[in-house]
């Protein structure tokens, strides 16, 4: 009897690695496939405009979870936060102008190829990347191939001390 529970106690370690989450492992799972049922309906956090080569214009959208954060800054962000962001490129308003009677006016223009994101919190699943999966969808709701997903994590690292959250909220 003495001898089984020996041979238990060895064994436990090699057990419990073998049920232990994969933290940065090249086959752990870091993107995220499925677009969120109803993230339309979900609440404005904030919303951008990136210059340069994207020149586009964001809403930042969060589930409930993610708005509560958000609102009561807390951080890290609680399993189960989902962050949207959707993007159309930013152009002047032709209509709006000819009102003004000069260039000032930008609005939503059509979107971009790349045109939805989401950011999802699952601190054990997406433990090699800070625990958050990320996932990027183009406008006929195809994901991203993984090479452009490896970019995600990277960009999103310096953030750290955020939660690798770039947002501000807005309220």
């Amino acid at each position: 009897m003495r001898s089984m529970g020996l041979l238990l106690a060895a064994m436990l370690p090699a057990a419990l690695a073998l049920l232990a989450p994969r933290v940065g492992r090249a086959d752990q799972e870091i993107y995220v496939t499925q677009i969120p049922v109803g993230y339309r309906d979900w609440k404005l956090i904030s919303v951008a405009h990136e210059a340069g080569d994207l020149n586009d214009i964001r809403a930042i959208l969060g589930n409930d979870v993610a708005v509560r954060a958000f609102r009561e800054g807390k951080l890290p962000f609680p399993d189960g936060a989902v962050i949207a962001r959707i993007s159309w490129a930013f152009v002047p308003s032709e209509q709006n102008n000819k009102v003004f009677g000069r260039e000032q006016s930008w609005v939503a223009g059509p979107p971009p190829p790349w045109y939805l994101q989401f950011m999802v919190k699952d601190s054990k699943k997406y433990a090699a990347t800070g625990g958050w999966g990320y996932a990027q969808f183009d406008k006929d709701g195809k994901p991203a191939p993984s090479a452009k997903m490896s970019t995600c994590y990277p960009c999103h690292a310096p953030f750290k001390s955020l939660d690798f959250i770039f947002t501000k909220y807005a309220p």
